[in-house]
C-alpha cells in the first residue's frame, strides 16, 4: 500500500500524456502488488482485451510497471494483436544494471512475502489471545 501515492502520479502523467495526445477512450488499469504476481485483476484485465482485440495502444509510465519480469512476452503478445505499446520513460540498461536489478527485485519481493507472512501471523496470535 506504500505504492499508492507512486500509482496516482503515474496515473496522472498518463493523464496528461492522454490529454497531449488526444487518445479518445482511454481507460486507466490500476493494480497494487509484487511485480512477480501474474494474478492480479488489472494485469488479467489488460491480457483479455488484448486478446480480444479491443485495444490498440497500451502507454506505461516504465516497461517494469506492467510486470517486473515478464513485460516483454507480454508486449510480444499485445504486438502480435497488433496492440502498440509506447513507454514513457525508457531508459536503456548495461547488462550488469539489469541483473542487478532484477536480483534486488527477487530479494525485495521474497522478504516482502516472508514478512508479511510472519506480520498476518503475528496479527492472528495477539487477536486469538484476546
Amino acid at each position: 500500500h506504500d505504492q499508492k501515492e507512486d500509482l496516482t502520479r503515474q496515473t496522472k502523467v498518463l493523464e496528461i500524456y492522454s490529454k497531449e495526445h488526444d487518445l479518445q477512450n482511454v481507460e486507466y488499469i490500476n493494480d497494487i502488488g509484487s511485480g512477480l504476481n501474474f494474478k492480479k485483476k488489472g494485469l488479467n484485465k489488460l491480457l483479455k482485451m488484448i486478446l480480444n482485440n479491443q485495444i490498440d495502444k497500451i502507454v506505461l509510465t516504465h516497461k517494469d510497471r506492467l510486470l517486473r519480469f515478464g513485460s516483454d512476452l507480454l508486449i510480444n503478445v499485445a504486438k502480435h494483436f497488433g496492440v502498440e505499446t509506447i513507454i514513457l520513460n525508457h531508459k536503456s540498461k548495461s547488462f550488469e544494471e539489469e541483473l542487478s536489478s532484477d536480483v534486488l527485485e527477487i530479494i525485495t519481493v521474497f522478504s516482502a512475502k516472508l514478512y508479511g507472512s510472519r506480520s498476518h501471523k503475528n496479527k492472528k496470535a495477539c487477536n486469538d489471545d484476546e
